[in-house]
């Protein structure tokens, strides 16, 4: 199944409905079916349960294509596909009652904001977790909770809080609409809500104290690093989408008191070229990094701290520059960027809210550098 190709022919089904997908502010659920069906949410849901256990680059271009048709599909898609990494910690009869249909669309929040208690076989879990995409069209859901005992939340060795995935049907869930927002606003990032709910212990992960049960390469890259790349990719497919649009609009854009369009704009033409060269320069060093990660992966089963951390650095990096691009060319559009009819304006919004998801967060920044300076550094959230 070539993945990518499918993606690339999605875009034309996905492009006209932008305007539509902002103003439901959700993902739509045919959109949803149709990406299912293209094998997108299955990427990295392992071979022995029937998914396709792809490579990392070949996962993050199928993202980056569907994003540059809209950056909250993009998104979306990219939840589910990350998410469903965790089918690999699961014991694997609970990863196939989860998995074994292959329209199954699982997502969630990774963040500890759920408060679990166990009660023999199973935990007694209680939160409310916001920025829960596309949850809309999810059959499960997972939420991050602390594992509470004494009252208190249990630390492991490095002082961490102990943070489990716990798995639910989705139907067991309360969908709360909050998603009001400058951009993205398709995902349908709203909050979801369970109160005293039992969940077996058999459908909870750790993805920072347990290693999965699969072997295979894509196992080997840590889970929250493959979350940043999705990010990443999402960011670079929609500052290629706000080029190709300002590209457009400067064929027949007459700037006021010019006899010559905005693409024969001398000071336009250099503009353009330095938001092309930023965003090359970017999506170079962001599959770069995913290739030379991977490469270890395959050969040595695992991957190096500073490998680790050049994939996190690589993310934020092209998630923050693709943000600079479309500034870039918003600017460039000039009084034709403001309307809600150009999908610059679109594409700016999206952008900066993209930057503001903690896995690329500038924060991912020190750490990365902690790294690179040589200094002892915790690879937990590496």
């Amino acid at each position: 199944m070539d993945v990518v190709a499918r993606a690339k022919t999605l875009q034309e089904v996905v492009r006209p409905r932008a305007r539509e997908i902002e103003e439901a502010r959700r993902f739509p659920a045919d959109l949803a079916r149709a990406m299912a069906e293209a094998g997108l949410f299955r990427l990295a849901v392992p071979r022995s349960l029937g998914g396709l256990e792809t490579d990392p680059a070949t996962m993050m271009r199928a993202v980056e294509l569907v994003a540059e048709a809209d950056a909250s599909v993009g998104w979306c898609v990219m939840i589910g596909a990350t998410s469903a990494v965790i089918a690999a910690y699961l014991p694997p009869e609970v990863a196939r009652e989860i998995f074994h249909d292959p329209m199954t669309i699982l997502g969630g929040v990774f963040a500890p904001l759920g408060r679990a208690v166990r009660e023999g076989d199973h935990y007694r879990l209680s939160g409310r977790w916001p920025w829960a995409s596309g949850s809309i069209n999810c059959h499960w859901l997972m939420g991050g909770s602390a594992i509470v005992e004494d009252g208190k939340p249990r630390l492991l060795a490095n002082g961490m809080i102990d943070n489990r995935l716990l798995v639910f049907p989705a139907a067991q869930a309360a969908l709360i609409d909050s998603w009001f927002v400058a951009g993205l606003c398709g995902t349908g990032s709203g909050e979801m809500e369970v109160q005293e709910l039992r969940v077996p212990v058999s459908r909870s992960v750790s993805i920072m104290a347990e290693r999965p049960v699969e072997r295979g390469p894509l196992y080997v890259f840590p889970v929250f690093g493959l979350l940043a790349l999705g990010a990443g990719a999402v960011a670079l497919g929609n500052a290629r989408a706000a080029i190709t649009d300002l590209v457009t609009l400067a064929g027949g854009k007459r700037p006021q008191g010019s006899n010559r369009t905005l693409a024969e704009r001398p000071t336009a033409q250099a503009a353009l070229a330095e938001a092309e060269a930023k965003l090359r320069g970017a999506r170079a060093f962001f599959y770069e990094a995913i290739d030379t990660a991977w490469s270890r992966a395959t050969a040595a089963g695992d991957i190096s701290m500073e490998e680790r951390a050049l994939l996190r650095l690589a993310a934020t990096h092209a998630t923050r520059a693709s943000a600079e691009v479309t500034r870039a060319v918003y600017d460039l559009g000039g009084g034709s960027s403001v309307h809600l009819a150009s999908p610059l304006q679109r594409r700016f919004r999206d952008a900066h809210v993209a930057t503001q998801h903690v896995m690329i967060s500038p924060a991912t920044l020190e750490l990365a550098g902690r790294v690179l300076m040589g200094l002892p550094t915790d690879p937990t959230m590496l």
